[in-house]
């Protein structure tokens, strides 16, 4: 249940909410499915004072934990250790870098996510090269094997999305 709770928590961090526009009346606890109260149960005294947001992000992170299968769940508990075990400051990091992806155009996102799923098609040993390498180079080696790496791909999928960005988003995840 505490695992629950604090992937109910990590969820609430790394999710783009549409709640942002404003408050909202907020959901009463009697209007929650049974799944739904279950997953909240810890919440379940206190859901009344809780802000309209604040129950919305909740009931999101619920519903999407309902919805994952149980190696979803199981692997959403590891890298949720994983972040729990972090230095303040790489969390930090990782919350900019969140930030900045979340500000990206859609486009661009998606050319993101194109990118990391190329880089974990990678072999195991092809990954751990690229990032090694990319972790002993300077900014500016770092841009253009990037641009190499984007060209290679480009290669491989010639139909890319408008926009499309260099494949960073995997062999930047050692390194920079």
């Amino acid at each position: 249940m505490k695992l629950r709770f604090l992937l109910i928590v990590l969820v609430m961090f790394t999710v783009d909410l549409a709640w942002a526009q404003g408050e909202g009346k907020g959901v009463p606890w009697n209007q929650l499915s049974v799944e739904e109260q279950t997953v909240l149960q810890r919440f379940g005294d206190k859901w009344d004072q809780l802000s309209p947001r604040r129950q919305e992000r909740l009931l999101k992170g619920a519903r999407k934990w309902s919805a994952m299968t149980p190696e979803q769940r199981q692997e959403a508990q590891h890298r949720f250790r994983q972040w729990q075990n972090m230095p303040d400051e790489q969390r930090e990091q990782l919350r900019e870098r969140f930030q900045r992806f979340r500000d990206l155009p859609p486009e661009e996102r998606e050319a993101v996510r194109q990118a990391r799923r190329w880089f974990k098609s990678l072999p195991e040993e092809r990954r751990k090269e690229l990032k090694e390498q990319f972790k002993g180079m300077s900014p500016q080696e770092k841009r253009a094997y990037r641009e190499q790496l984007r060209r290679q791909w480009m290669e491989q999928h010639p139909v890319a999305p408008p926009g499309s960005t260099a494949p960073s988003g995997g062999a930047s995840s050692g390194g920079e």
